[in-house]
């Protein structure tokens, strides 16, 4: 499989900009193949979703940022499971972790959000993994874009697990809003559930106008990543997309 371009620097000051989605079951899978997948994608940012959130998480936390050749940023237990991190290409211009309204009887929900600045382009990133029920998934799809916004970024970017797929009012409220990754330009593979399970899209990368981007998809095939390491990682497949984003 041909694979995204690489991330450069343009003579516009223009970046191309790896994001990487990745669910990764708190960690209680094969953490060396986790990380394994993670470095062949080779991210500038990785949007993360279930990060340990319990005992000793920021210990894990540092664990897989150190395994897979980045450094973290933002989330984990004080965002209820999203988790931002990135490459020292980054700077890190600002943070902060919100808990989301909840529901009692379900699982507190959060966002991880981070303002990354690489050279004269400044990115807004957002890491979710929305609700299983409709409802709440609805209300925190409405309350993603209201945060999107709050970044006061001309260019942002949002990634996670949704728990819905494109045909589903949540995906298609965020999809009016931004531009879904694999919609606008496919590339790899379409469904992001576990090799074997039934086949379905809930987990995205979308981005504001004014990004481009360059490639979107889940990365079989890709040199450095097996199958067998996907297998073993967690029970989600990632989703990776080169963007480029215009300086400021």
């Amino acid at each position: 499989m041909q694979d995204l371009p690489e991330s450069a620097t343009e003579p516009d000051g223009s970046v191309v900009v790896r994001v990487l989605s990745y669910n990764i079951r708190s960690m209680r899978d094969d953490v060396p193949a986790l990380a394994r997948v993670i470095r062949a994608c080779r991210p500038d940012v990785v949007c993360i979703q279930e990060a340990p959130r319990f005992f000793r998480w920021r210990k894990a936390a540092a664990r897989l940022a150190r395994t897979s050749e980045l450094v973290y940023v933002s989330g984990g237990a004080t965002a209820s499971g999203p988790m931002i991190l990135c490459s020292l290409r980054a700077h890190v211009e600002r943070t902060e972790d919100i808990l989301l309204p909840r529901t009692p009887g379900l699982h507190q929900r959060g966002f991880a959000t981070a303002v990354l600045r690489f050279g004269r382009a400044r990115l807004g990133v957002l890491s979710c993994h929305l609700s299983i029920k409709d409802e709440e998934r609805y209300e925190q799809g409405h309350l993603l874009l209201e945060q999107l916004s709050a970044l006061n970024t001309h260019h942002a970017v949002a990634a996670g697990d949704l728990n819905d797929r494109p045909d589903g009012r949540t995906f298609g409220l965020l999809a009016d809003a931004l531009q879904d990754g694999w919609a606008t330009k496919p590339w790899g593979r379409e469904h992001t559930t576990r090799l074997g399970d039934p086949l379905q899209r809930i987990d995205a990368i979308f981005a504001t106008q004014g990004v481009e981007v360059l490639g979107c998809g889940v990365p079989m095939g890709l040199a450095g990543i097996s199958e067998r390491d996907l297998r073993a990682a967690t029970d989600h497949l990632p989703v990776l997309a080169a963007l480029r984003v215009p300086a400021t």
